[in-house]
Parts: structure tokens; sequence; C-alpha cells
């Protein structure tokens, strides 16, 4: 039996517990599950001191950042409403550059994404983050290229998540790296979760994201849309039905919700027939028809995009995996 794999996570003053908790608690229960201890975890802050989350509870560090030694399996940065102070504090993104270097892998869930950053890690890489503090990144770390759609991006063994939940995909796709898709799975039915989304996944969904559009007209086209996926759902036509000029209606699209009609139908449609394929046992012709794509290829093209998947990856993956 091979020597458990060492993970440290970091921590600082008001980071995430979910942050921290959606990754050790599938590390832990994959120890659970194996029988024997597959990871060591150790979670380490600055100085070795409580960490005052930013939900106001209070976790204690097992390890002070300073002391941690290499080599490693995988360190992981964790996000946290605190990621701005914690990007400034030069002592720890000193330390957490040392222990990337000490590492097989690296990753950061959330902003923690921008302690990478700042450590020099991310340069000349792809990034995910949390959406809402992609640009501001984005702009402070002109070297990364961060991205505010995929939910986990794997670039080559530096490893980056969006936020507490995609923090469980990432895991997950580490248990399945490290010791294979059938303790993965048991990981994932233990916690009644996904095995593993798709990294491509988009954070936002169309039907979960707010309802932004505050012209009376955009909401109507869009209600309109989703109550009517299969029909014809070109920009003329809607704009027909809206009473205005395709240009128009393309302008406040735009202002409003950051995307063309046919962007968004599009999507819309992509998103319906991943609902269909995992709740229904229609074939995916039918879910094609349903959705309004027309032919399978024209929803393969669609979907591949979205999710970064084909439509029958997609149902294999996420239909087999969820518990009932």
């Amino acid at each position: 039996m091979s020597a458990p794999r060492r993970i440290v996570i970091v921590g600082f003053p008001a980071a995430e517990l979910l942050d921290i908790a959606s990754v050790t608690t599938p590390l832990q229960v994959a120890n659970y599950l194996a029988g024997h201890a597959v990871y060591d975890v150790t979670l380490a802050s600055p100085g070795g001191k409580p960490i005052v989350t930013g939900t106001g509870l209070t976790l204690a560090a097992q390890a002070a950042l300073e002391r941690v030694r290499g080599p490693l399996d995988t360190v992981l940065v964790s996000g946290g409403i605190g990621y701005v102070d914690a990007m400034a504090d030069t002592r720890l993104v000193r330390h957490v550059a040392r222990l990337a270097r000490e590492s097989r892998r690296v990753a950061s869930v959330c902003t923690g994404a921008g302690i990478l950053a700042a450590a020099g890690v991310l340069d000349g890489r792809r990034a995910a983050t949390h959406w809402a503090h992609a640009d501001y990144l984005a702009r402070r770390f002109p070297a990364v290229s961060f991205d505010r759609n995929p939910i986990f991006v794997a670039d080559g063994e530096v490893c980056t998540s969006a936020g507490v939940t995609a923090a469980i995909d990432l895991t997950l796709s580490f248990i399945e790296a490290d010791a294979g898709a059938d303790l993965a799975r048991r990981v994932s039915r233990q916690l009644v979760t996904y095995l593993q989304r798709p990294g491509n996944q988009a954070q936002m969904s169309m039907f979960t994201a707010p309802p932004a559009p505050g012209s009376s007209l955009v909401r109507d086209v869009v209600a309109h849309m989703a109550a009517h996926l299969a029909d014809d759902l070109s920009t003329a036509t809607l704009a027909a039905r809206a009473g205005v000029s395709e240009r128009h209606l393309s302008r406040l699209f735009l202002r409003e919700i950051g995307a063309t009609p046919g962007r968004y139908v599009r999507q819309a449609r992509a998103e319906a027939a991943a609902q269909l394929l995992t709740g229904s046992d229609l074939t995916v012709e039918a879910i094609a028809t349903r959705c309004g794509f027309g032919t399978v290829e024209t929803l393969r093209q669609a979907f591949q995009g979205l999710y970064g998947v084909s439509p029958s990856h997609y149902r294999a993956t996420q239909a087999s995996a969820v518990v009932v």
C-alpha cells in the first residue's frame, strides 16, 4: 500500500469555510471508503493561528504555513472575502510560491486564484475563479487569462476552480486521477452529489442567474423564449413579435443581458437539453427536436460549446451519478 498523498490546504483570515470543507470532506470520505489513508490532509495558516472564516466560525489550523515543508502531493489555496488582504500579505504569498515549487500539483478554490496569481504561479496560464471576481483579478494580473465561465480549469498540474461547490467537482477529479474512477464515484454517492460536473460547465445557468433585465420588453421576450424553445426563435421573429427592429432588440439584449438574442436562445436550449438528458429517458434525437435544435448535430455543437462534452457523454456521466 502506497504512502498517503500529502495535501496542504492554505487558509487565511476571512477565508470561506465552504471553500475549505468542500475539499477536506471529499478527501476524508475517500479515506473512509478506501479503508486506508489515501490522503494526509493538513490545514495550514499564517503562524498556525486559528482561521476566523468569512462566515464567522473559527477553524483550528493544524500547521503553521511557514513550517510546512515539501515534497507535497498538492498544495491548495482556499478563497474567501479576505483574499485581497491575503494577496497583499507578502509573507503568505512568498510561502505559497515556495510550496508551489515543492508540490506535484497546485490548486486553488474561488478567489484563492488571486493568491496563486500574486505568487506568480498562474503567469501565462488560463485560470478559473468566481465569476463575480474574474474581471477584477484580470485587471490586477494581466499575465493571467482569467475565465469567468468554467467551474474549474486544469492547466497541466495547476488547477483552479470557481467557488464553493465547484471545489467538490475539482476534488472529485483529483480523487479520480489519483485513485480511480470507482472511488471517485463512491465518494460522490456518499456526498449525494454529481460525479463530477465537466470542468467546462458554465458557473451560471440562465435558469438560475438573477433576472437582470430591467426592460419589460426584454423580460417579455425572455419569458417567451423559455416557454417556446421548440418554436422559431430567430432574432427576426422575436423582433417582429416585440414590435421592434432586429438591431434595436439586439442592442437591448446586449445592454440588459450581455448577450445577443441568438446566443441567449442557444444557451437556453442547451441548458434545457441538459436537464432532459439527465432527467428523462428521451432519445437525443427527441431532445434535439423538443429543445428547438432541429438536428442532433446542431445540439452537439451547442452542447460542446457550453459544457465542453458531447450530449451522450454528459448523459452517461451525469445521469449515472445521481443518487436515488
